[in-house]
């Protein structure tokens, strides 16, 4: 079995990329949402952690996170999490689908891949690309034509604590910063 390595730092920020089983445009579901919000809620509480940023798409998601200083335990919460969302809504999938003989010898359900993106964020511009990649991807992959028009993301925070302008990616001289946003 490979050994997979990552970078880890106590208390470094770090950003995700999280996948559904074979694409499986699941994740913006009311059930899928609310598991996902109590999966995070039981993590937090023995394994604290801030969330800087957050976008959730029907199939993928994508987040940064901020550990607690000597903290490097993100595998461990993200499999807490994974864990909540697949039982809570095992009802979703059939009784085998998706889970091969593998998957079900790991006792694993047919939400998630098995594995997940991340990255260290290094400084302050890095963290800003980061940061636009995550706001801008629901446009990117079409499901709308701004940033703002997503309702799971946390652009609305942002705008709102002015971070970004109101029309970041979708109007005005914004439109034409954030076009290659992703590419």
């Amino acid at each position: 079995m490979p050994e997979y390595r990552r970078i880890k730092k106590g208390g470094g920020t770090y950003f995700f990329t999280v996948v559904t089983q074979g694409r499986r445009p699941i994740l913006t579901s009311p059930e899928v949402r609310q598991a996902l919000r109590e999966g995070i809620s039981k993590v937090r509480q023995s394994m604290p952690f801030s969330i800087d940023a957050w976008v959730l798409l029907p199939d993928h998601l994508h987040s940064i996170w901020t550990l607690p200083e000597h903290d490097d335990r993100y595998a461990a919460r993200w499999a807490v999490i994974k864990s909540c969302v697949t039982k809570r809504c095992k009802n979703l999938l059939g009784p085998e689908e998706n889970v091969n003989i593998s998957r079900n010898r790991r006792h694993e359900g047919g939400i998630w891949q098995r594995r997940f993106w991340d990255h260290v964020i290094r400084d302050e511009p890095d963290f800003q690309r980061h940061l636009d990649y995550l706001h801008w991807n629901p446009v990117k992959h079409e499901y709308v034509k701004t940033p703002m028009e997503w309702p799971y993301s946390t652009i609305h925070r942002f705008v709102a604590q002015g971070f970004y302008p109101t029309n970041w990616g979708g109007g005005g001289a914004d439109k034409d910063q954030s076009s290659n946003f992703g590419e």
